[in-house]
């Protein structure tokens, strides 16, 4: 019993269909309540004025008999009323005349309309005087009351047949409102774990469209994350083959050493193979995070992150004997997340001091035109060759003859997260260094 009232509770098909049956059984009610009520209230006004009208029509007629005096027998009142009790008094309050009738008023009369209770039940009655008599038509109200009850019922009986075909027309239209939900409803039940692909809209009312729009958002993330899980799965199983085969050779060849030289330069390629793997999970890392974050974006001074970037990257450079600065820097602000335009900046600035020989030159630039940001890194290294420019995107691509250490992953996260910012990254020739330039073009 509790699971059948919890269903009804918790259906909007059932709650729609109860609550407008409710409605239509209140209406119908209702209306039956104004319709007696009125009719009764006409049936008052019509009677009244009959009652009044006969009255009238009496008051030069003296029923009397042939001494004077009340013969005490009822007699009928050609032309009159069964429903009506008419009794006339002479001028000294003898009653001369009564209505066949067994109903049995009281024997006096007030002037005018009056209500009096007799018999076990309510007469309604008018008296009027004259000189030779007293006039008093009364009537029983339930007369009136029987003839309200049944024009209401007339006018209900309509509704009442009219009624099962309501109920049928709005059992038709709940039911088709809400065909939509129930096709959005299988969609999802019949979808296998890995399918996020969006729901269908159409035909969707407006109060649930904005949910579906929502679960479609929501579907969206999951696949964004999805992906990106996938991704790095698939590029820590591709690239971590490599390194680690190679840490397992180096071991190896530092089990067979046999002299302290070789013992330390098998140590010595041992700490550079394992460098190089951790930099590569850093980044393969990096990159899954930066694929899968939607935090909310906000305004960025990006002057001070390049100046953030340059500090942190100094001593790096200072090693290399690289002159790393920042050559110029507009006050400007982008919307966006800071930790990923700071990864973006670093992995820029840090890819031209790995690629540019020792004695070089690394600037930043950061320009505000027209409300459009640009922030430029240029180096005096060997550059990229313009055939290759957008090869280096793909991840784990370097470019042939390269002697710098690296994963190819670098240039892949910078893409990754200015797409993410709406904005572009070129890559160019330093007009100014001959090396490479790399542009993102932050739009206004």
């Amino acid at each position: 019993m509790s699971s059948k009232r919890r269903k009804i509770t918790h259906s909007l098909r059932g709650r729609l269909l109860w609550y407008l049956l409710a409605a239509i059984t209140l209406a119908a009610v209702a209306q039956a309540t104004i319709a007696y009520r009125t009719a009764l209230n006409d049936a008052d006004q019509i009677f009244d004025y009959h009652m009044q009208q006969m009255a009238l029509s009496l008051r030069s007629r003296v029923p009397l008999t042939s001494n004077g005096q009340a013969d005490g027998v009822d007699t009928p009142l050609a032309g009159g009323n069964d429903d009506m009790v008419v009794q006339m008094w002479s001028p000294d309050g003898v009653q001369v005349f009564k209505s066949a009738s067994h109903a049995r008023l009281p024997q006096r009369a007030v002037l005018g309309f009056s209500n009096v209770r007799a018999n076990g039940t309510t007469y309604r009655i008018f008296s009027i005087q004259t000189d030779n008599q007293t006039v008093q038509i009364a009537q029983d109200l339930a007369v009136r009351r029987s003839m309200a009850g049944n024009l209401a019922l007339r006018t209900l009986g309509p509704i009442a047949v009219m009624m099962p075909i309501l109920m049928i027309v709005v059992w038709w239209v709940v039911s088709g409102s809400l065909d939509p939900v129930s096709r959005v409803r299988r969609q999802v039940a019949s979808r296998q774990a890995d399918d996020l692909s969006p729901v269908s809209e159409t035909g969707l009312p407006d109060e649930v469209r904005p949910l579906v729009q929502e679960l479609n958002l929501l579907f969206g993330r999951v696949r964004t994350a999805f992906d990106a899980q996938q991704n790095f799965v698939a590029d820590a199983a591709h690239e971590l083959r490599t390194p680690l085969a190679a840490l397992k050779l180096q071991v190896q060849s530092l089990e067979r050493a046999d002299t302290l030289e070789a013992r330390k330069v098998a140590v010595n390629r041992l700490s550079a193979g394992i460098e190089r793997a951790t930099r590569l999970v850093e980044q393969l890392l990096v990159l899954a995070r930066q694929e899968a974050n939607e935090a909310p974006h906000q305004p960025v001074d990006m002057a001070g992150v390049a100046k953030r970037a340059v500090a942190d990257l100094a001593a790096v450079a200072q090693a290399k004997n690289i002159d790393l600065g920042l050559d110029h820097a507009d006050a400007a602000e982008v919307q966006g997340q800071p930790d990923a335009l700071m990864i973006l900046l670093r992995n820029l600035v840090d890819n031209a001091i790995k690629y540019t020989p020792g004695g070089g030159t690394v600037d930043v630039s950061v320009t505000k035109e027209a409300g459009a940001v640009t922030v430029v890194v240029e180096d005096s290294g060997p550059g990229i060759p313009a055939a290759e420019r957008e090869r280096v995107f793909d991840r784990f691509y370097r470019v042939a003859g390269s002697e710098a250490a690296g994963s190819g992953l670098g240039l892949a996260i910078i893409k990754a997260i200015a797409e993410r910012h709406g904005a572009t990254l070129t890559l160019g020739e330093s007009a100014r260094l001959k090396g490479l330039e790399a542009k993102v073009s932050f739009p206004a």
